[in-house]
Parts: structure tokens; C-alpha cells; sequence
């Protein structure tokens, strides 16, 4: 998974590299509150980031970057679960899908992307309650793992994702 950039290919490295290399960058959080969908500059964000990845089997310092810009302290941790292949992607034959993440802490969090939300605390803290960061570390994965193709698939029933789903509602009440 880890690509390496050519000798001649400056400046363009593999994500794998990036928490090194973004590790005590400062980040100043946004005085807005969250929407209920990513600010553009966001979307437009992961978008670059999967064409280059597509193009190139990697990710540029600059979107780099402009990724720990974005998303501050989320960023360097969710690079990491996107390099250990931490996402799965759990899809139903009826087509409903959710995203189960591994954290570092070794739980699995239950993600959403259809409406950026994760079942993390820290979601439901530094997002929600503070508003101190569009996304938690888990949805970050989770966009940065379609974007350059390292989810996790699982099939599962109908009856399998619901339980899936409840086991969350149990574990958080």
C-alpha cells in the first residue's frame, strides 16, 4: 500500500509518509459552526486527493497539506487507520452500506457518510458539542479509504447490518 514516489518524481510522496511528515504543524479551528454537509473546500479536497491518487498511486505533499489545514488534528490519525486498511466497508444486498472503523484504540466505530457522523465519542464531543473540528479521525478514514481505494468489503444480510447497527444503540445506552 505504501507507494513510493520515483527519484524523479519530487515533491510526491505516498500518504504512507504523511503522518511523518505532518506531525507538529499547528492548526487554528474554524469559529463556524458544522453543517450538516462538508464545506466545499473539503469535497474539493478529497476529490484532488483521489484524482491524484488515481493518476499517480499517490498523494502530493501540497494536498497533503492542505488536508491537515482542513482537518487539523484528525488528519495524521486517519492517515494512519487508512495505511493499517482499517475501514470496511459493510454493505447490504439492498444496497444500504455503513462503515465499520477499527481506532487505535482497538473498537469498532460505526461510521456514516451519507451524513458525516461517527458513533466515536470524540465525534460526538470535539464535532458535535465543541465544534472544533468538521470530522472526527474514524470519518476522515473512511472519506480517505474511498478516495484511494483501501476499504475493507463485507457482505452482510439485511438481518446482519441491523444488528450491526443496534449493537452501536446498545453500547452507547
Amino acid at each position: 500500500m505504501r507507494a513510493r514516489a520515483s527519484p524523479g518524481a519530487k515533491g510526491a510522496r505516498c500518504y504512507g509518509d504523511a503522518p511523518s511528515r505532518l506531525r507538529g504543524r499547528s492548526h487554528e479551528p474554524s469559529a463556524n459552526g458544522m453543517d450538516s454537509t462538508l464545506p466545499a473546500v473539503a469535497e474539493e479536497l478529497l476529490k484532488e486527493i483521489k484524482k491524484a491518487y488515481q493518476e499517480t498511486s499517490q498523494v502530493p505533499d501540497d494536498l497533503l497539506l492542505g488536508l491537515k489545514f482542513i482537518f487539523g488534528p484528525s488528519a495524521v490519525p486517519a492517515l494512519d487507520l487508512v495505511d493499517q486498511r482499517s475501514v470496511t466497508r459493510v454493505r447490504s444486498p439492498s444496497g444500504r452500506t455503513a462503515y465499520q472503523v477499527l481506532g487505535s484504540s482497538g473498537k469498532l466505530y460505526t461510521c456514516y457518510s451519507s451524513c458525516h457522523f461517527c458513533t466515536c465519542p470524540a465525534f460526538g464531543f470535539t464535532v458535535l458539542q465543541k465544534s472544533e473540528s468538521l470530522l472526527c479521525k474514524h470519518i476522515l478514514a473512511v472519506y480517505l479509504s474511498q478516495a484511494v481505494g483501501a476499504c475493507q468489503e463485507l457482505s452482510v444480510s439485511e438481518e446482519q447490518l441491523t444488528s450491526i447497527l443496534l449493537a452501536e444503540e446498545e453500547d452507547e445506552g
